[in-house]
Order: C-alpha cells, then structure tokens, then sequence
C-alpha cells in the first residue's frame, strides 16, 4: 500500500483507500497528513502536561485544532501548505518545551517519540509511512483511537470557527490535547471507549461553544426565503462554514457591483440577521458539495473555500483559475488568502478577478425556506407541541449529517418523500440537499423540513429535542416520537454522533454505509449498549419506524 485512509464515508471498498483517496488526495497529501497528525500528537502530549500543571500555552491549542482542521476530509489538498503546518508543529513543541522550563515543569526524557522527532522534509515521506494508521496492530484498539481522533477532528472544526470569532473553551482544548496525547499509550479497550464517549461530551460543549459565538456575532437565525435565482451582475460563490470569512467578504464586496452567492454548507448564512442588510448577498448558488464541477462551471465567477468540501478539478477544468482558499483549506494552484495578525483578511484580488468574470448561468429559480433553530423553533414550541397534542405531527425524522456521492444515497430523497404527511423532518448539514428542494408541504404552517443550519448546528437539533421532553413531561429523550435516520461522510459527523450517544440518543440508524474505521467488535459495543445500526430498504425502515409515539 502507498496509503491508507477509511476516515470518510466512501472509504474504497468500504474498506480503506490504498492508492488514491475517492476524496481526491493522492497518496502524498494522504501520508503527509498523517504526520502532521502525528507531529501533532507531539505538541497535545506536551500541552497536556502543561494543562495538568496549571501552564496553558495559548499557541499549543491555536496549532492543534488548526493542524487537525487540515486534515479532515476535502480540506486541504496541497502539500506544501501540510508540509508548513509540520514544520510550525516543530517550532510549537519546542516553545511549550521552553514555556514549561520556564514554569519549572519537569518534561520527562522517555515521552512518545512524536515529541522528539524532528527530520528533514527529505525525510517526511519514509517517516509518514512509519507513523499512519495500520501501525497499531490490534485491529479494536486501532479502531477505537481512529474514533477517538476523527472525532477530535470533527471538535478541532468547530473549535475553530468559534476562535475567529472570539469564542474559547479551555476545558474543549484540555481535553483535546488529553485525547491525542492518550492514542500514543497503551491503553486497554475498555479505556479508549470511556474516553471515545467522553469525547461526545465535549462534542457537546463545542458545539453549544460555536453556536453562541455565531448567535452572540451575527443575531439568532430566522425563518428565511432564500433565492435560487441569479441577476446579471459578476458574483462570487463563497463555500463552506466560516461565518467570519462570510462577513469580511460581504463588508469588502459591498458596493463594488460584484454579488456574493452561497454554494452547500454556507447557505444557512442567509439566516442570521446581521448578513441580512446586505443588498448584493443575492442567494444560493446549487446544491452539496459533490457536485461542484459542474455548478463551478456554471457559475463563471471565482469561488472562495473558506473550509473543507473541496473536490479537487481536473488539470483541464474550466474553473480552475477562479479557486481561492483560505483557513484550514488549501488546493495545490489555488490562490490562498491568509490573514494578517490581527486575523484580517484582504480579499481585495478575489474581488478584481470577479469583476473580469460574466454573470452566472441560471441554473435553478425558486426559493428554498430555512432558518430553524433552536431559538426559532422553540419560538413556535406551542404550535408545535399543539400540532403533536392533536395528532397533526405524529412524528419527527432528524435527518441531519453530510451528503456524498454515493448512488446509495439515493435512499435519503425517497425516504423524505415517502413519509406520511404528518410527519414532519428535523434537519442540518448539507444532508439536506436530499429533500431540501421537494414539494413536501406544511402542517399547519409548519414546514416539514426543518432547517436548522451547517452541520454543527445539529446542536440545535438536540436543544430542540431536549425542549420537548421538558414539555412533555418525559424522563427519556428515546420515548420523544423522534426518529433518528442520519447520514454520514467525514469526521464532523463523528463527533455529531459521538455528541448524540453522550445526550442518550438511542437507536441511531447510520448510514449510508457503517463507517469502515469501525472494528467488528467496537461495532457490536455501539450495537449493544446504543443500538446502533444501518440502513435498510425505504420500506424496510418506514415500516420500523412508523410505529413510534410518545411513551
């Protein structure tokens, strides 16, 4: 093998891809991440003695969740940008090793080897084959600390959009760097599952962490009509999470004749109040991201990647000129934007590039609603619980998660499509593309999709179920009439679901496939004690589901 990866979804084979990535990396992109995940560990280890002795070092946790960040599914695609952040890995371990002399903390001699080591870039790809994941050789505890990091990837992104905005938990970066550290010991399975649900608690509090950041930034979100449509002005399409990037940009383009279009996990920006005033903020430009090549196409303006849900263009794509990066997101021949020290972002050259460009292709009219909340559902919470009271709602689907390429995927619209109309689906993440754009009515006034917003915002999905066993009165979150049918792709989704399992969440279905990094036997622990399972026909799962009400 010249690699191995399973921490996406499509996993080749539903084993591990050994050549190439599905996601588009190549076997270089692919080892080289895998060091950096293992510098990486080198500086969490030694944080995590400095957190043990009362020393935070600022930095160590800034480096750690970007590092992470870097190496989530279509993030970043360039090598040299991943070949940077190790060599920063080396110059944070170094300043945490000086800053606890400095303390009088004792660094013991005989630590992981990931705190020592330090070649030169010659010798980055013969050390990544030595350091990657098939390293450990007991298959369970190798599942288990791959689950334990993917889903410290999943927090380091959510951590991070809540830093640029201001936005830290100490307890969120302790327990990161515990967690790192922890997959560089011999710890029994048994032990690696108690911090793998740990883990989910945490999810928690970092996700409960961006969503006041964004709220507290840019307003609740609110019940929103977006446009599908395009106007005949230059525009560029904005991708990915980052709110912060998504207000610089709109605050630089205003006035410039050039409009901003939303493209997959960047359309609930329309929903917050504070982007609203913005006249030239136009609309959403297409669906998820997988199937950017052709909207790129399309689109004729430049695309900034604030995160991941990069598909890497062919050599010979038309578009591949107008791709821009930023953050944690990076694309060998891309223009990436950094920021300056004061975390500002000049997207000055973007803004130039669209004005040289036409006005997108139409290719979809319309307008799609979203904007669902907690605070905004919760703001309806007596027409809701009415509706469930009278029978009106008899359930709840919390469809939530990622969407992909996949034929099987299929399954996800049929099943929206093929619920009864008094059943109403809970949604967030670019999972919603599925059955975001059907003709599925309301109940009452009530939509049947509920969007409340990117993938972390399943946050908001749990705060809403939570509400709702208060109402009624329950001493279980499983006996709500919420049916849990969620679909995954990369590692945000893990710490969603690790999130769901801590809140008590029972009898997830998963799919549209079981992740690939999931031993037999750490399959069979989520079977027994959360009842975890996959996917079945639409009619298989309707006839399971269909059967549930308040307890």
């Amino acid at each position: 093998m010249s690699m191995f990866c399973y921490q996406c979804q499509e996993a080749a084979k539903g084993i591990g891809c050994t050549i190439k990535g599905v996601c588009g990396k190549d076997d270089a992109v692919s080892n080289l991440q895998d060091l950096l995940v293992f510098v990486t560990k080198g500086v969490s280890i030694l944080a995590d003695i400095g957190y043990k002795n009362k020393v935070r070092i600022e930095k160590a946790d800034t480096y750690v969740f970007e590092a992470l960040f870097t190496t989530i599914t279509n993030a970043n695609f360039d090598n040299k940008a991943i070949i940077d952040k190790i060599k920063e890995g080396f110059a944070v371990r170094e300043l945490v090793k000086a800053e606890l002399q400095v303390k009088g903390v004792g660094v013991p001699q005989d630590l992981h080897s990931s705190t020592r080591w330090m070649g030169t870039e010659d010798e980055f790809d013969a050390k990544a084959l030595k350091v990657g994941i098939m390293m450990t050789a007991n298959e369970d505890i190798r599942s288990l600390r791959e689950l334990l990091v993917y889903g410290l990837k999943g927090m380091a992104a959510y951590a991070e959009h809540a830093a640029n905005l201001g936005f830290n938990n100490e307890e969120v970066f302790k327990f990161m760097h515990r967690g790192l550290a922890a997959t560089t010991e011999e710890l029994s399975a048994d032990e690696l599952v108690a911090l793998v649900l740990e883990c989910g608690k945490f999810g928690v509090d970092v996700m409960a962490l961006l969503d006041n950041a964004n709220t507290k930034t840019y307003g609740n979100p609110e019940i929103t009509e977006v446009n599908l449509g395009v106007r005949n002005k230059p525009g560029i399409l904005i991708s990915g999470h980052d709110l912060k990037d998504m207000e610089a940009l709109l605050k630089q383009t205003e006035g410039t004749g050039v409009d901003v279009y939303t493209h997959s996990e960047m359309l609930p920006a329309h929903y917050y109040p504070a982007f609203k005033k913005y006249e030239h903020f136009v609309g959403n430009y297409g669906n998820a991201w997988w199937q950017q090549k052709e909207e790129f196409t399309s689109f004729n303006g430049p695309i900034l990647f604030t995160t991941n849900c990069i598909v890497p263009p062919s050599k010979s794509a038309s578009y591949i000129d107008r791709i821009y990066t930023t953050g944690s997101s990076g694309l060998t021949g891309a223009i990436h934007i950094e920021a300056n020290e004061n975390g500002e972002k000049d997207f000055s050259a973007l803004i130039k590039h669209a004005k040289t460009c036409e006005a997108p292709i139409e290719i979809e009219t319309g307008k799609i609603v979203g904007g669902f909340a907690h605070n905004q559902v919760l703001a309806l919470a007596d027409k809701v619980v009415d509706a469930v009271k009278t029978g009106a709602i008899k359930k709840f689907f919390v469809m939530a998660g990622c969407d992909g390429r996949m034929k099987g995927r299929d399954y996800y619209t049929d099943f929206a499509q093929e619920l009864p109309d008094d059943t109403v689906i809970l949604t967030a993440g670019c999972a919603k593309y599925r059955y975001n754009k059907l003709e599925l009515g309301d109940i009452g006034g009530i939509p049947r999709v509920l969007d409340a917003g990117q993938c972390n915002d399943s946050y908001s999905l749990a705060v809403i179920a939570l509400k709702l066993k208060e109402v009624f009165e329950l001493n279980d979150i499983n006996d709500l009439p919420i049916v849990y049918n969620i679909a995954w792709y990369e590692q945000k989704a893990v710490i969603v679901l690790l999130a769901l399992l801590y809140l008590g969440v029972k009898d997830i279905h998963l799919g549209p496939t079981l992740p690939a990094f999931l031993s037999p036997n750490v399959a069979n622990v989520l079977v027994e004690n959360f009842g975890i399972s996959g996917i079945g026909t639409v009619e298989e799962d309707l006839e399971k589901h269909l059967d549930k009400q308040i307890a």
